[in-house]
């Protein structure tokens, strides 16, 4: 047999082997699913991004948290600034958030975006406003603010704002709890540190679990969460969502009907400079505990489930996100609805705030830098 023979029976051999880190002739054969991607610039020059969402044509809407919106050509060339984009709180944390397009864009052109909306004497709250992108994609038109979190407070922090629609056509956002207020996730009279579920008229769902409850907001689905920068809808058509710890203790949830989540009475974090929070408890009736937490914290934002075999079978399922502190995005296995194993993918892209799929089945993200960039993950 000659070398060329023996070097494609090897090679037949080795693609038919199934198991993990198995050393073949002294080179380490990778476990099954085990990949590394690279990341494709599609556009830089964004400043700060913070929300994408896909429109035909290969085109992205992109925000940037200074109160812009644009859109992104499939040759990667910036539009100008949308017109119609209200005014925003652009300090700190505050500023243009997310943005989702409605699930019948294609027929009515509807998208949804949160803010930080100013209120009186410097105080502000998340708000989260219905639009229509004009024919010319040069402005947004009909803007109508469907919800406004109350009270509004004087802080430039925690304002949460991902959205998700719902398979039965309801949205639900995410609120922080404005940080100098945590003491708020555990009472219902108040919008901070809630998922909330409306209509897209605003209106509130008849079903909502706290609806006709005395002393408490119709709009709330759940509490006691801190901060949650990422949302998804899960493959079995649930809200998934995660939340930043203080100082470790970032949580992944599937926050359900009327749940208390916890925050601040049971945290797996402490506070910034250490020291318990509270009672320094991880666990009391009544209240649920987190789907996986991470400790130290990672500072997650944006959130996907991969419904595509783009990167193979077995990252189809897959849940990722993307870490703001280590610049990285994580891959995360799920069995019976556990975590059981994660994966750093694109170590040092940069400060990753949001990653969705697109309609190609590809992964793409946003980095939340002066200079950021959008982001293709490539198999």
């Amino acid at each position: 047999m000659n070398g060329n023979n023996r070097s494609r029976r090897r090679r037949r051999l080795w693609g038919r082997l199934a198991v993990p880190a198995l050393i073949v002739a002294g080179l380490t054969v990778p476990p099954v699913g085990a990949q590394t991607p690279r990341g494709e610039t599609v556009a830089g020059g964004l400043e700060h991004p913070w929300a994408l969402a896909f429109l035909p044509e290969g085109r992205f809407l992109v925000t940037e948290r200074p109160g812009r919106m644009r859109i992104v050509n499939a040759q990667g060339r910036l539009s100008p600034p949308l017109g119609g984009v209200p005014q925003v709180v652009a300090r700190s944390q505050g500023g243009l958030l997310d943005v989702v397009l409605d699930s019948g864009f294609a027929s009515n052109r509807t998208l949804y975006f949160c803010f930080s909306e100013p209120g009186p004497g410097g105080a502000n709250s998340t708000a989260m406003a219905r639009a229509r992108l004009a024919a010319d994609d040069s402005r947004l038109e009909d803007v109508r603010v469907i919800f406004s979190a109350r009270p509004k407070v004087a802080s430039n922090m925690h304002f949460g704002c991902r959205i998700v629609e719902a398979r039965d056509g309801t949205l639900f956002l995410t609120l922080g709890e404005r940080f100098s207020r945590k003491e708020d996730a555990q009472t219902l009279d108040n919008h901070h540190g809630k998922v909330v579920r409306v209509n897209k008229d605003g209106s509130v769902p008849p079903d909502n679990p706290f609806v006709g409850r005395a002393g408490a907001l119709p709009e709330i689905w759940s509490y006691g969460h801190r901060n949650s920068q990422g949302a998804t809808l899960g493959p079995d058509g649930r809200v998934w969502q995660h939340e930043h710890g203080p100082q470790g203790g970032d949580e992944i949830n599937v926050p359900q009907a009327g749940r208390n989540h916890g925050w601040p009475v049971i945290t797996y974090g402490e506070n910034y400079g250490g020291g318990p929070i509270g009672e320094g408890i991880t666990q009391k009736a009544g209240m649920e505990q987190p789907l996986h937490y991470w400790v130290p914290s990672i500072a997650p934002s944006g959130m996907v489930f991969l419904s595509s075999d783009r990167y193979g079978p077995a990252w189809r399922g897959n849940l990722f996100v993307g870490s703001l502190k280590f610049g990285y995005l994580d891959r995360i296995e799920l069995a019976d609805g556990k975590v059981v194993r994660e994966q750093k993918l694109l170590q040092g892209v940069g400060r990753v705030r949001d990653v969705r799929q697109g309609p190609d089945g590809l992964l793409y993200l946003v980095t939340d830098e002066s200079d950021g960039k959008l982001v293709r993950v490539l198999p």
